[in-house]
């Protein structure tokens, strides 16, 4: 009996190997190299769909000159950044901007706390950061190694020039990693902690 079993698991064996002639004999092989991620310019730069669960940049920022309130999101790996320091590459930040609500006679209508108030989504800008993407950026607007999109509220693509972000961020420089807000933000994530 044991004969009879030990010859059918051999002739399983050797059918299975004689069926696939061409597979090659398994071999342990080093995993391969992740491809490099690609670089993006400016416009291919996505709205990802869970920013809202990211952690608060800056939430309502009031924008009395321009009639605007603006919610920064950062995605968690710029979160980890410590103040002095450039944000690393993986770095997402999304910023809707929204109307201010006015009053009948054009003036900003404000909250009980003093803030003005939401009056509608207008554009969603993403800034994102990524190793030798500043190469891509058109001379004399380079921001690091950042590039940018606009969308509309409804999540298509906004046919605003991201030239204008650049320009923008431009003269905040290196010492601020091009971020509007930089030390606001710290400043700010300071004071929670303690």
């Amino acid at each position: 009996m044991i004969r009879f079993m030990i010859a059918s698991v051999a002739a399983i064996f050797l059918t299975a190997c004689a069926s696939s002639p061409s597979s090659p004999p398994a071999v342990s092989a080093a995993p391969a190299a992740a491809p490099a991620a690609p670089k993006l310019k400016d416009g291919e730069v996505v709205l990802p769909s869970d920013y809202k669960s990211w952690p608060r940049f800056l939430p309502s920022v009031d924008r009395t000159d321009n009639k605007q309130i603006r919610d920064i999101y950062i995605n968690p790996t710029g979160a980890k950044t410590n103040a002095g320091d450039k944000f690393p590459n993986g770095t997402i930040s999304v910023m809707e901007i929204y109307k201010a609500h006015q009053n009948p006679d054009g003036s900003l209508r404000k909250g009980a706390d003093g803030s003005l108030t939401k009056d509608g989504l207008s554009k969603i800008f993403v800034m994102q950061k990524g190793a030798g993407w500043g190469e891509l950026a058109p001379e004399g607007l380079k921001n690091g190694d950042w590039s940018y999109s606009a969308y509309m509220p409804n999540g298509t693509a906004s046919p605003e020039p991201t030239a204008a972000c650049r320009g923008c961020h431009l003269p905040l420089g290196e010492s601020k990693d091009f971020v509007h807000r930089y030390d606001e933000y710290f400043e700010k994530r300071a004071k929670a902690v303690h």
